[in-house]
Formats: structure tokens, sequence, C-alpha cells
């Protein structure tokens, strides 16, 4: 059985790719801080590329002009004297920046702890240069026009003399908030000044350690300058991104054919995922030549003088001979940096965090615990004293202002969903302010429309106004809108115009119709079609987004007040294994209605009060109010508005189930990728969009809701929407405009890849 259960998840969902999201500082789509005036760019922004560096070198010079012409009058009477631009950093984005402050003619300093352009110096000899994209040209005067680095550095340097940029040797610690402008704090010396501040000092950090016995001996180290200094050497090279891959190629190349390969390549994973293409090609064509050992899925548990210890996911061991080690696993972000300047990092929780998040869990269990017992305070407090004339407009619901007042001072269930639906158009509308493409303009208006008029207006205003009225026809209250319940031993009927939210919100995520006390045949009908039938072939074509982002309501709250807080999803396997929880309460679901069908055709027995003890002690208490309600909403702020439809929702569990038999993909452009990690950082479904994009694999994880950040984070176009035929190859795209890059690129007239726009008849381009 556990086997079983094994395989089934596996097969579902845990058999996907769970890559994590590094720790950077948190900032806003255009790199700006917490602290007014200081801005981040380059490489810590999340894209390590070197023209969006200087883009967004130049693009933060330009934004912070008027902070310049705004700020520093009261410093400079304090006799701080403050510059206009202090940049911090000397490396592509920083210089970038000093050569748009200098053509703008804003005063400006900058600060560099080493060697101007550091990351470049610290690359091997002859090192390729890969200027993605390929058919960019960044802003600015400094540019990228060589590809290898000598050349390259050489260039970037003579660029920044011809400018005339000078640069002040400074170690700088942390900045912090000065009132009236920026001090920038430096290592024994006084704090210098400066009405807006640029930290452009890239992945400075430290060196990740492997924390093995034998790491800190002289045959370990973590840079490559010249391979040639290994030639006829035994080396083991331990990591999977482009560094490792590309030290373990230029060694390689330097040793030329041998009788048996001197570089041995170990990386924890089974398959590259992280680096470029081209370098993966390179690494495995040395390996058929046989000059390169690839050791996937092994582990260095212990480095010795003339080898390594590697255990692979048996937990075999296995010694590497070797006399030097390059660990080549990366560095860690400046962090400490950050923390000094007071500048929150993405996914770090402080002791105000904790707190903040427990005040806003109480505030939304007390109003839901409200809603959920039927407690109304103001009901019980007179309202007409407290609403004065409006409350009496309650007593005559033939007119719809009456309606309206009748619904208001009734029960907190109106003020509520109220609040939820001024939060859904609100944040709605900010949503599509700052997202700007097509996909997102008409996904998010769908949103507001599901959300303020089937979920909202109809059973809060529209029903009942109808019903006073007489207009509601017999028969559609009668089979819709009337409930029932069992009291002192007797069958009790109710007028339920909250029934209408089961016309947009598919069983199981909303049963309390379904388990009802009587069968209630329409809805039982109705539940079966949506779930069972429309759901299905909604999900078969544009997978389980289409409803799950276009319609439920989960979503709209979601897609809207979350869509500021997406990156802070935690991910990786541990947090993909509970994704499972859904199809634990998926399962309760369907038990909990064959219980009620059984009380239904057998009354009176022990299946009914089963069936009661599931829902009154477990499902109402437990999935409605603590998960889907306070759970669910309180956790936005703090790890994304998908807690609940990601791990919990057993309507989401089902679909799952549904999506993996799905033609819809998000299809991915091999060549374009340059795992960046931009499209995983933004995904708050956990999914490692990278993973499948960098190997040109087309998206197929059934936990997607085609909210379309992936699509839109990609800086140079990887992914878009689209379906495939049976065979698995590109079909047809979606026509609504998700990609910026890829809707300027349509602008300019240029060639759409691979696939039909969906809806065409004609077949895709390389396909019969």
């Amino acid at each position: 059985m556990l086997s079983l259960i094994k395989r089934y998840t596996r097969w579902l969902h845990t058999g996907w790719p769970a890559g994590g999201v590094e720790a950077l500082p948190l900032v806003d789509e255009h790199g700006a801080t917490r602290i007014d005036g200081v801005t981040i760019v380059g490489d810590l922004t999340g894209v390590p590329l070197f023209k969006l560096s200087i883009s967004s070198g130049v693009q933060a010079v330009h934004a912070l002009k008027d902070h310049c012409a705004a700020r520093g009058q009261d410093a400079r009477t304090a006799g701080k004297d403050p510059v206009d631009v202090c940049i911090v950093g000397g490396g592509i984005a920083g210089m970038s920046a000093a050569m748009e402050c200098d053509r703008l003619g804003l005063g400006y300093v900058v600060l560099e702890a080493n060697q101007t352009f550091a990351t470049v110096a610290n690359f091997p000899k002859r090192k390729p240069i890969y200027a993605y994209p390929s058919d960019m040209t960044p802003p600015g005067e400094l540019q990228i026009r060589q590809d290898h680095k000598e050349e390259l550095l050489d260039d970037l340097r003579a660029q920044v003399e011809e400018r005339g940029i000078a640069v002040t040797r400074s170690n700088v610690t942390h900045v912090t908030d000065a009132g009236d402008c920026i001090a920038v704090h430096r290592e024994d010396e006084e704090p210098l000044y400066a009405k807006t501040a640029i930290i452009a000092i890239g992945r400075s950090g430290k060196h990740r350690r492997l924390d093995v016995s034998g790491e800190d001996s002289d045959q370990v180290i973590n840079n490559l300058h010249d391979p040639q200094e290994y030639t006829g050497q035994r080396v083991l090279v331990v990591g999977g991104g482009d560094s490792a891959l590309e030290t373990a190629i230029a060694i390689a190349e330097a040793n030329g054919q041998t009788d048996a390969p001197l570089v041995t390549l170990s990386y924890r994973r089974a398959e590259f995922s992280r680096p470029k293409p081209e370098n993966i090609a390179t690494i495995e064509r040395l390996a058929d030549a046989g000059r390169v050992e690839l050791a996937l899925a092994t582990e260095v548990v212990e480095i010795r003088p003339d080898a390594a210890v590697l255990v692979d996911a048996q937990g075999e061991q296995r010694t590497a001979p070797c006399e030097q080690v390059f660990t080549m696993i990366g560095r860690e972000p400046p962090l400490e940096f950050f923390r000094r300047s007071g500048l929150p990092i993405r996914g770090e929780f402080g002791w105000r965090s904790w707190v903040l998040l427990a005040l806003f869990a109480g505030f939304i269990g007390l109003i839901y615990f409200l809603k959920a017992f039927g407690v109304y305070p103001l009901e019980a407090m007179h309202p007409r004293t407290w609403f004065g004339w409006f409350a009496d407009l309650a007593d005559d619901r033939s007119s719809l202002l009456g309606t309206i007042a009748w619904s208001a001072t009734k029960g907190i269930r109106f003020w509520i969903t109220l609040l939820y639906s001024a939060c859904v158009v609100g944040f709605g509308l900010d949503r599509i302010r700052r997202r700007k493409t097509p996909y997102v303009t008409w996904q998010t208006w769908t949103l507001i429309l599901i959300q303020v008029l089937p979920l909202f207006l109809l059973p809060e205003i529209i029903l009942p106004w109808l019903d006073a009225n007489g207009w509601l026809p017999g028969v559609i209250k009668q089979n819709l809108f009337t409930g029932y319940y069992h009291a002192g031993g007797e069958l009790q009927a109710y007028t339920a115009y909250w029934h209408a939210y089961g016309l947009i919100l598919a069983w199981p995520l909303l049963v309390a119709i379904q388990f009802s006390a009587v069968p209630l045949t329409w809805w039982i009908v109705i539940g079966i079609l949506q779930t069972f039938v429309i759901i299905p072939l909604l999900i078969w074509r544009w997978g389980k987004g289409a409803y799950c982002g276009w319609i439920c309501s989960c979503g709209a709250l979601a897609e809207t007040m979350g869509d500021r807080h997406r990156d802070k999803m935690p991910h990786g396997a541990v947090w993909n294994r509970l994704n499972m929880t859904g199809q634990v309460l998926l399962a309760i679901a369907f038990i909990a209605m064959g219980l009620r069908v059984i009380s239904w055709i057998w009354p009176g027995t022990v299946i009914g009060e089963a069936f009661n003890a599931i829902n009154q002690l477990f499902w109402g208490p437990v999935v409605d109010y603590l998960l889907a309600a306070v759970l669910g909403i309180s956790l936005y702020f703090w790890f994304s508005g998908r807690v609940w439809c990601r791990f919990a929702c057993p309507l989401a569990a089902l679909m799952h189930i549904y999506a993996r038999f799905s033609r819809f993909r998000i299809l991915a452009d091999k060549k374009r990728c340059i795992s960046c990690n931009q499209c995983t950082t933004v995904c708050h479904q956990g999914i490692d969009i990278m993973n499948f994009a960098n190997k040109g694999r087309h998206m197929r994880d059934p936990e997607c809701v085609r909210c379309s950040a992936c699509v839109a984070a990609c800086p140079t176009g990887v992914l878009q929407f689209g379906r495939v035929d049976r065979d698995g190859n590109p079909a047809a795209r979606d026509r609504l405009g998700a990609s910026p890059v890829l809707m300027h690129e349509r602008a300019q007239g240029a060639d759409d890849p691979g696939v039909a726009a969906d809806g065409d008849q004609s077949p895709a381009k390389g396909q019969p």
C-alpha cells in the first residue's frame, strides 16, 4: 500500500523538479528598496546578465534623478554636503550608472573595495562571454562588444577611461537613511553622504562551502584563473552550474585527448538543470570523448590528499583520484551588508514579522469566526440605533435600496463578502496598472467581474430583491435557493441565497450545498456537471489555471492581493511533498459525500452520525475555517497568496489529477534560456520552471495556475502559454500576450518561433 501511494504521489507531482529560490534583498520591479533613494542594480536583482545589468544601472539613474533635485537642502545646511549619487560597486552595473550620471551632469562618486570589473577579471583565461539577449542593445554608453574575457575586460576599462570616470577605493559596510539624505558607512572612514545611493556590489559574498573533512586543505580552491596550470593533473570539480561546467571544460580542453579522463565533475543531481545549453552540450561532448568523467547524483563527503570520497544516491561510496579540487558551488550574496542597512531579505523573518502575522491571523480568524457561527454584534446592539434611517429601509425589501439595507443589517456575511470583493477590485486594479500585459488585464477583469457579480451582488442583493418582489420563480427558489437542516429532531427549511456561490465554486471546494440534510437534486446535477464534466474539459485544453486562475474566488484574491508577494512561496522537495495534503482532504471529501448519500438512503443510522462527526468536527472547523479562511488569507503577505490553493484545496487536488492529461503547457524555447531562475522565483505554486525551460522541456507540472508571472518575468522571452499535440509537440500558443519580451518582438515584426496562435488552423512552424 505504501509503495502504491509513493508511485501515485510521484506520478502526480513529486516526480517533477523541485528547485529553490536564492535569498536576495527585497526590492520592487525597479530595484527600489525600503530606504527612499536607495536602489539595487545588477546581479543582486536576480538576473545575472551583463546587458541587463547595464540597463538596470542606467534606469536607476533616471529613476533617482528627481530625488537628486528634491533632496539634500537640509543636509547641506547641516554641513553634510551630500553628493547627488553614491554608487557602491565598480562592476558593470555600477560603471554604467556612473557613465550615465556623468552624461546627465549629476554629481557622483564610485566606491569600490577591489578592482573595477572584478567579476570579469576573475573569470578563467579565454572564458567565452555570452552577451544575452543577443539582439538587445542596452541603454547608456557602456556596451558589451567582445566575446572573450581578456578582450572584454580591456574594452570595458577603455570605455570607462575614455569617459573619465574616477573610482575611489573604499570598503562600504552599509548604508542608512539619514533623514534628509543617505549615509554611506565606510570601514575606518567617516560616512559619506549622498542624496541617493545605487548599490551595485554583485554577489561578492563568501564562497559556499561543502562542510566536509579536508575542505580547508591547500588543494581545495574555488576559482580558476589559468587552466594551463593544471595540465596533466587529476582534477575534481564540484558543482552543477555554469562556473563548474566551464571550469571542467577549460581544464579538459587544456589537457587535450588523454588515455583516461583527468577531470571528474561531481554534481549532486542526476542531470544538469542550471547551466547554459552551450555548456551542457560541450561537457556532454567531452564526456562522450572520454575527456571528462561525469559523476552525477553524487556528493563529496571527504577530501583526502590524493582523492575525494563520493557517495551516490544509493549510499554507496567511491573514491575519485584528484590532486586538485575546485568547489564551484557559488557565492553567498552579501546579505550582511543589507541586514546592517536595515533592508529586508527575501524570505527572512524577524520578530516584527511574526508579531504582525499573528495579529493579522487573529483579525482574519475573528471575522470568519463571526461569519461561520452566525454572530452579528450590530444586530444584538439594536441596529436601528446605530444605522438610523438606513436600518428603517430594511422594512421595505421591494425597493433595491431596501434590499441592500436588509442584507447589510441581517448578517455579517454581507460585510465580509463586500470587503473580500473590494480587495479583489482594489488590488486587481493595482495589478493591471503594474503588469501591463493583455493577459493580466483580461484575466484580472474576469476575476473581478466574477467576484462582484455572481459571488456578491447575486446572493446579497439581486436574489433577495427579486424574491421580495415575487420575481424569483418558485421552482428556482425551491430547487436552488432553499436549504435544509435538522433542529430538535425536526427538518427545517430556510431561504439560502448563498447557494448562488455554488454556481461558481464547484464541489468539493464548496461542499455545504451537497452536504445538505436532504438531497438537493438540482445541485447534485450541477455539481456533477461542474466537477466531472466542465472543469475536466477546461483543464484538458487550457490547464488547471483555466478555473483556478480565471474563475475561482480563492484565485481571485490570490492573483490580486497576493500579486506583490508571489516570490515568498516556499520551494523545494519537502514543500512539494506537503502538496499532497490536498489529496488527503480530497479523499475525506469523497468519503464524507459517500456517507451523506448513504444517510439519505437509510436515514437514522450510524452512517448519518459518522457523516455529522466528519462534517461538524473536522470539515467545518479545520478545512473551511482554519485552512481555507484563516491560514489561507492571513498568510498572503508572508507566504504568497496561494498557500491554500497549493497545499490544501481539495478541488485543486482533483484538478491536479485532471491536469496530468491536459494538453496545456508552458512552452519553452531552450535557445533563449539563460538559467537566471527568475521564472522559478516568482512562481507562487513552488514550481521549478527553470528546470524545464533550460532543457527545452515544456512545463507540465499540474500545480500551475496559469498566472503568467513566470512568462512575464523571463528577461529573454523563453516562455509562452500554449498547447501540445498527442505526441507532446507544440501545436498552438495563446493569443493573449503575456511576455513583454515576445510582445516587443512581435511589435517589431519578428517571427514568433515554433507554434501557431491558439485557434489558428495553420500548422505550427516546423510541423507537417
